[in-house]
């Protein structure tokens, strides 16, 4: 094998092992790899640039304004309200879940698909009495399902086309992916529908947890003329309490939240702590606070001056495994943590002592601006913010439903092509005030453009040096394999993958080998394309393989395990209907 080819392959397995093991941003190491690869003379800069100027990537970035606008004039909710309606039992509820959201993700991105549904599923399902976590992961599974019927349903679909189009001049119609799309839905929605109840545990989320969880809110006074008015919070010792932790301090009529530690406390001060019931014991012994109204109540999640977050830590969250007071998140964030809940229950013990994880989910109690702030950042996936300030202005819904459709209708008439009609349409949103530009802008998941981008040099150079022609080699090694169990060879390996790193990703990575095993067993080349599409989205066995998984994980409260009792034989029947139904479409 040459010495480009060894390289190629080299900086391939580091970026896989990088992504796995490391919390480096996905981003990061693949520009790191694109620069390698240019400053090592692998790749021109022109070849390694290519994937920014990508129909595909661009169609993508295009896509996120064209999202913005249905979510910004709660278009989804406008729909998933009026759908969900009033089951008779937990089977019809789930009905009602996987029809609307796995058709919606058929025509947009189904992780917004699922952030608008999160909240009103919850809401439902607590006035129906019915456990979210026997509706919320088919929730996730079915936007999965649903986006992999047209082309423009995941980014995976529109990448792999991309490549295509660049490669081979060939372009996929909006609805040719729905042959084996359709059919792996309803296959996929079947097994939901028979086998979710039975798989999946009667859990709570962790907004119904908090609600049962003992866990109290005690209000003190600074007395007058007492040892503490004067002093600091720290030098006070309010910071090392066993059982509690400060929250606010009520002054003069006016709430103080995330105060920090060289505050000053003047008499008069209402402390408001929360923590275990032994907090009131101990508070009681620190000589200079008095009992504000003398009793212990819970902790009151309604309260009208406080701005209640549910937020789950995403991989890029800068104090991982970090204590919470280590990560210094009151100074960093403006946001005192209320509860943190992992694997759907509620952590015990004293808060600041608890090291955060992927995953786990805060119910935050933060000034008003916190949503917006952080929406479009990657340090969390927030899920929902309570008494939101900035509601959807519903009166536009009607309106951003008639430009998607309208973008549907034009791309599937083939009177201009994908990319045109998402410009026309991101267009059409700006121009109707269904989403201001500034807005617009900040959906603009550039962490995933990037990604998507910079893989393609990856895949430019196993194609330029031979790397990807030797792997399909080792995947023929058995003479005379059928072009059938060489494809299913081509859509496992892009399962693992997508398991392991991002789906576009892998699609990126994996494009280049299934060209090579089509050409060396002197077949074509679309079956395999279509197959690494379909693989790249079929992540179901993890909640960190797709990110509509990690975004249930703490709504729904589950653990790792049951994405894969679930997950894993729904990854089989997925598989299989798939590789069966491909060469029947697309006919080697």
């Amino acid at each position: 094998m040459p010495f480009e080819a060894l390289f190629t392959l080299a900086t391939v397995l580091a970026v896989l092992v990088t992504l796995v093991v490391t919390r480096i941003a996905p981003d990061v190491v693949l520009m790191a790899a694109l620069a390698l690869l240019v400053v090592s003379g692998i790749l021109e800069p022109g070849e390694a640039l290519v994937g920014f100027s990508n129909p595909g990537v661009m169609t993508i970035a295009t896509l996120y304004v064209v999202a913005a606008g249905l979510k910004e004039t709660g278009a989804i909710q406008w729909i998933a309200h009026r759908l969900l309606g009033r089951p008779r039992g937990l089977r019809q509820a789930q009905a009602r879940v996987l029809l609307p959201a796995s058709g919606l993700s058929a025509f947009m991105n189904n992780t917004t698909v699922v952030a608008m549904f999160i909240p009103a599923v919850q809401e439902w399902a607590a006035r129906l009495k019915l456990p979210p976590s026997k509706l919320l992961l088919p929730l996730s599974y079915a936007a999965i399902l649903g986006g992999t019927c047209t082309l423009i349903g995941t980014s995976t679909n529109l990448v792999v086309d991309g490549l295509l189009q660049t490669e081979r001049g060939v372009s996929l119609a909006m609805f040719e992916l729905a042959w084996v799309g359709v059919p792996l839905l309803v296959v996929g929605g079947g097994f939901l529908m028979l086998f979710a109840d039975k798989l999946l545990p009667d859990r709570q989320g962790v907004l119904e947890q908090l609600e049962q969880a003992r866990e109290y809110a005690v209000e003190v006074v600074v007395e007058d003329k007492g040892p503490l008015a004067g002093k600091t919070i720290a030098a006070a010792g309010l910071r090392s309490l066993a059982h509690g932790y400060l929250a606010d301090i009520e002054r003069h009529g006016r709430l103080l939240t995330a105060v920090p530690p060289e505050t000053e406390l003047l008499a008069g001060d209402v402390l408001v702590f929360i923590g275990a019931p032994e907090c009131a014991r101990e508070l009681r012994r620190i000589h200079g606070l008095r009992p504000a109204g003398g009793d212990v109540h819970k902790l009151d999640i309604a309260h009208h001056r406080r701005c209640l977050v549910e937020a789950v830590i995403g991989p890029d969250f800068a104090g991982l495994h970090q204590t919470v007071r280590e990560s210094r998140f009151r100074s960093r964030y403006q946001a005192v943590i209320l509860s943190i809940s992992r694997h759907g229950k509620r952590l015990p013990g004293k808060l600041g002592d608890i090291r955060l994880q992927v995953g786990d989910t805060l119910l935050l109690e933060t000034a008003q601006d916190f949503v917006d702030q952080y929406r479009y950042r990657k340090d969390f996936l927030l899920v929902s913010g309570l008494n939101d300030s900035t509601p959807p202005d519903f009166r536009k819904a009607p309106v951003a439903l008639g430009i998607l459709g309208g973008m549907v209708a034009l791309s599937a008439s083939g009177l201009v092509s994908i990319l045109e009609a998402a410009l026309l349409a991101g267009g059409a949103m700006l121009v109707t005030r269904c989403v201001p530009a500034s807005k617009a802008r900040r959906y603009l998941d550039l962490t995933v453009l990037i990604v998507i981008a910079a893989s393609f040099a990856l895949g430019a150079a196993m194609a330029k040096t031979g790397a990807a022609a030797q792997i399909a080699q080792w995947l023929l090694l058995v003479d005379g394999l059928a072009p059938w169990a060489a494809l299913a060879l081509v859509y496992l390996m892009t399962v693992i993958f997508t398991e392991l790193i991002t789906n576009n990703a892998a699609a990126v990575l994996m494009f280049p080998i299934a060209m090579a095993v089509a050409e060396q067993l002197g077949v074509d080349v679309l079956p395999f394309a279509v197959a690494v599409m379909f693989a790249a989205s079929a992540s179901f066995m993890t909640p960190l393989g797709y990110q509509t998984n990690l975004m249930v994980l703490g709504p729904g409260g589950y653990r790792f395990t049951d994405y894969l009792r679930l997950g894993a034989p729904l990854s089989l029947i997925v598989g299989v209907t798939a590789v069966g139904l491909i060469p029947v479409v697309w006919s080697f």
